[in-house]
Order: C-alpha cells, then structure tokens, then sequence
C-alpha cells in the first residue's frame, strides 16, 4: 500500500523537490511548515501567502528562515526557487501565474476565500491540497469536477480524520472486504455550546474560541463527515447520524440500531467516547468462508461485519504526504467521487428572530448536522457553509433545520454562485 516513500526518495536522491506554495498562516500552517522544512527535504516550501506578510515570515522563523524575501510577481518567485530560497507575499497572482509551483496547500479554514483561492489555483494547473473540510464539504463536489478537467488533483487530506477514513476503507477493500461503514472517533459532543463555553479552553490551548465550538458542537464532525461521504459515495442512516455512545470502537457494531450496515450500501456515522478515543473506523462486510473464518480466528468477530480502525490522526505532520501522492503518484488522498452524497445543513442554536444576522460556523447562532444531499434539496435546506452572513427573514425555532427560504442571501457572493453552478452540473 505505501509506495510514496520510494517516489520522495527518488526525488531527494534527484535534487529535485517539489515546489509548493501555501495560503495561510495560521496554527496549521506554521506546523505544516515546520513539518516540511525539518524532515521533508522532498519538498520545497517555496513560498507562504497570507494578507499579513508577517505572519507568513513568522511561520517560516519557527524553524530558523529568518529572511524570507517578500515578492510581489511570479518572476519574482521563479528567481527564489531557482535559488532554493523562501518567499512570502500577500498578492495571490504572485503564486498562480509562476509555473515552477507544483501544488498549493490551502489553509485557511474561511470557506470563501477558501474556495476562490482552491478554484484559481485549479485553473492555474496546480495539484491543489485543501485542509478545510468546512469549504470542501460546501462546493468540493464542483472543485473536483473542475479539477478533473484541467488535469490536477483536488484532495483534502492524509491525518485529517477523512484522509485516515479513505485510506483505511481502500485497505479494507484492497483485502478483499466490501466497506460499508466508515466515521470519526469523538470525544465531546454538545450542540448548543458557543465561543463564551469555549473561551478558556481555547485560550489555554492557544486556539480560536470559534475554531473551538465548531469542534464540540458537531459542525466540524458534519463537515468531515461529509466530506469523507461524498470521497465514498456514502449516505447517513438518518439526519445527524446515530452518534453511538460506547466504551470502546472494537464492540461498537452491537450498539448501532439492526440493519444500519448493510451490503450494497455505505454510510458515515461516528463513536462518542470510545477507546481509543480518536482516529477514524470502518466496517467491512463479506461471508467468503474462508475468510469469515479466518477473521474469527484473528479474534475479528463473527462476522459478517467487522471494525478496523487506526487509533490517532496527525494531519499537519500528514499533510507533505498529500502533497507528494498527489505530484509523485497522481493519488488524491480523499476526493469527491461525483455528485455530493451529503450535505452539512446549518440548524439553529437557539430561537431566531426576524432580522437576524447569522454569524456562521463556530459560532452562537447555528451549528451543523450531516444528511443525505438529495434529502437537502429536496427540503431546500440551507448549507452551513453559505449560513454566515444571511439575514433571517422569519422566525426559526432552536433545533430547527433552516432552509433557504428563511434566509436572505448575502448579494452577489462567489460561494453561492458556486453552489449553485454545482447542483447544475450534477442534478
């Protein structure tokens, strides 16, 4: 299964790394560039995007570059990677007009920016890895698409809960197995929790009070989780999922309600408290003889289904892996299949009143729960990814699903012209 390895040690070997780029740097990109510039010398982190410069040279100071050189043109940037130095720069044009970059990691977890800049690094013919499930799970169906058609991967993510999922269910499947299941391991789980709950947990660990709430009130979880549906082609058993509360992943298949796994079908769910307590699972499905009879003697189960699961995920210590299946191996580490699956549909935290502006993901107004992209439509449900910003133009009782009806759209947005050109292309 691992043939990476051997491509990157082919390139150090050559001295010829590949060239990325980056947009963003916030807590995941000064590890991912730290990650790169101490122990992938495969690759060669030529340039960081951000609208502060200064955080980008921060980033690269973390492991000794202390003199990146601002650059305002892709010649510019050319000159730094023939040179094999680091560059920063706050002009995007910078880094998809210079044809030496071979692929650009998205950072920013903003689902707007976010999606124009995976959209023009796609057009720019570059190999384009996205760490934003938040964006991905809103228009990455569309991405994709678009991805296919200009030659270039479009893929979330290697450590990313996803990643490990779409990398476990393609072993699962490599052996022999049909996969019919597949989800996260969760540790907290309240939906009504907002920034003020979540404040000195944030700030004691250095994070975002926002970025903290979408992890505990499900949204991050839906987000994932479509996106891991619709790499699979999976659907969820109901709105929500069935969330299984039990002590350990090995003994979850006797706590989810009968016939929610099934051959011919997969679904996306997720295991709340369960030993080991993260990393992602998948259900496997056969009744081959001999294999059901091997799998018990491995101390697998009876069967016919059966948990394998990896017990961590590190994705910013992953992520250079992403980079180099994609350059090296033409391998996206989870992708759309085709038309969406699922969708992450924004519900209200508390009562909404007319007039209301919503304040998006991890915030206090709504938080997001996973279900079947064709039961979206049909209920006109409204996206979590395009809730930010809307205005409520009837009232919304807490735990209700919104719908596009209730909402006025912020005028003449890119993510929503998007969204809309996706559901065209597919349905």
């Amino acid at each position: 299964m691992i043939i990476v390895d051997k491509a990157i040690e082919q390139r150090i070997a050559e001295d010829r790394p590949i060239r990325v780029a980056m947009f963003g740097a916030g807590y995941s990109a000064r590890h991912i560039c730290s990650q790169i510039l101490s122990s992938f010398p495969g690759i060669h982190l030529a340039v960081i995007c951000n609208r502060t410069p200064e955080n980008a040279k921060a980033c690269y100071a973390i492991e000794g570059v202390d003199d990146p050189t601002y650059i305002d043109s892709a010649s510019a940037l050319n000159n730094i990677i023939d040179k094999r130095l680091y560059a920063i720069t706050d002009n995007p044009d910078a880094v998809f007009d210079c044809d030496q970059i071979d692929a650009v990691i998205e950072t920013t977890g903003e689902v707007q920016h976010g999606a124009w800049l995976a959209l023009k690094s796609i057009e720019a013919g570059k190999h384009t890895i996205v760490l934003n499930c938040e964006m991905d799970a809103t228009v990455g169906p569309l991405l994709k698409h678009i991805a296919d058609q200009q030659g270039v991967i479009y893929s979330n993510t290697d450590g990313d809960e996803p990643g490990v999922a779409s990398n476990l269910s393609r072993f699962v499947k490599t052996i022999g197995l049909e996969v019919v299941g597949a989800g996260n391991l969760k540790g907290f789980y309240a939906v009504h929790r907002t920034p003020e709950t979540q404040r000195e947990f944030a700030e004691n660990n250095n994070q975002k009070p926002h970025m903290m709430t979408s992890f505990v009130d499900g949204t991050k979880l839906s987000m994932e989780l479509t996106v891991l549906a619709n790499g699979l082609g999976f659907g969820v058993d109901k709105r929500g999922m069935h969330g299984i509360d039990c002590d350990d992943v090995r003994t979850c298949l006797e706590h989810f309600p009968q016939g929610t796994f099934k051959p011919g079908r997969g679904v996306v769910d997720f295991l709340l408290g369960a030993s080991p307590y993260t990393g992602a699972f998948v259900v496997g499905y056969t009744e081959h003889p001999m294999k059901t009879d091997y799998l018990k003697y491995l101390k697998m189960g009876d069967g016919p289904f059966y948990v394998f699961y990896t017990p961590f995920h590190l994705p910013q210590l992953e992520i250079p892996i992403t980079v180099s299946r994609a350059v090296l191996c033409n391998d996206a580490t989870v992708t759309p299949l085709g038309e969406p699956y699922c969708d992450a549909v924004a519900i209200a935290k508390h009562d909404l009143d007319a007039g209301h502006t919503l304040d998006g993901i991890g915030g206090y107004d709504t938080y997001a729960l996973i279900d079947n992209f064709a039961t979206s439509q049909a209920q006109n449900l409204l996206p979590m990814g395009v809730a930010e910003g809307c205005v409520v133009k009837r009232p919304v009782a807490i735990d209700t699903p919104l719908t596009y009806a209730d909402v006025e759209l912020p005028k003449d947005r890119q993510i929503d012209q998007l969204r809309q050109q996706m559901v065209d292309t597919f349905f």
